[in-house]
């Protein structure tokens, strides 16, 4: 079996996770408040909520956020760039809040990490009567325009290979489904959207530095991949075509 990165690594790169990472596309955002019929004095989490990326989005369309992080780098990072929001430590396996206490819990790339008949289980008691909840997830980013060079994928594969298979592929085999099928949740609805990305070299490079395969790494790896990064990729503005999706469910 491929080692896997490890699901604990990213406050090594909680800088680099907020430089690099998208913003989560409105109009699906607002698609699943919408389809939820969660009004402005909702009261919403956002679990696994990392530095914040969805989290600054979900506080003008609801009353109360909460923002639940096990890392205390990302966490500290959340509360200095999403202030309004109530920044809580905790994890899925044991969210603080109590029962039935939000309309719905939220979570962006992170429930491949955590998904068990445990976690679901914890997801549920939080939520209300009909509460609500919604995955997001970035499941392709095509290839960069202008190419950045089959050397820059050498390296990368390089890199992955050390620090362990990233995440998507969690995502992508649909493991993930089975415990929400298990748990007294309606059967899950689905939308897409693709958009293009333009990103810098720097918020490039972070954001590949803020992959969990990548997060992985040595202080001492990291800094020598990234300096062989800045070395092969011209410092010009790139563009990728992404494809965003977004699930959701009831509690039934």
């Amino acid at each position: 079996m491929a080692k896997e990165a490890p699901p604990d690594a990213f406050g090594n790169s909680a800088r680099e996770y907020e430089l690099g990472r998208p913003r989560w596309p409105q109009e699906l955002i607002d698609r699943v408040v919408r389809e939820l019929e969660l009004g402005p004095d909702a009261t919403v989490l956002d679990l696994g909520a990392g530095t914040g990326k969805l989290t600054r989005d979900l506080v003008p369309r609801a009353r109360i956020v909460y923002a639940v992080e096990p890392d205390d780098a990302m966490r500290a990072v959340l509360e200095e760039v999403v202030p309004e929001a109530e920044a809580l430590a905790g994890s899925a396996q044991a969210i603080p809040l109590p029962d039935e206490s939000v309309d719905a819990v939220f979570t962006a790339e992170a429930f491949h990490w955590y998904a068990s008949e445990e976690t679901v289980g914890e997801i549920v008691r939080v939520l209300r009567p009909r509460g609500g909840l919604v995955i997001f997830w970035n499941v392709d980013f095509g290839d960069p325009e202008p190419p950045m060079g089959d050397e820059v994928d050498r390296v990368l594969d390089v890199a992955f290979a050390k620090g362990g298979a990233p995440g998507i592929g969690k995502v992508l085999s649909g493991l993930w489904r089975e415990p929400i099928a298990k748990a007294p949740l309606e059967p899950l609805q689905e939308a897409e959207v693709e958009r293009t990305l333009t990103r810098t070299r720097d918020q490039w490079l972070a954001n590949m530095l803020s992959v969990s395969s990548i997060a992985a790494l040595s202080d001492a790896d990291r800094e020598d991949l990234a300096a062989r990064l800045r070395e092969l990729v011209p410092d010009v503005e790139y563009r990728w075509s992404i494809r965003t999706v977004a699930y959701w469910t009831r509690r039934a």
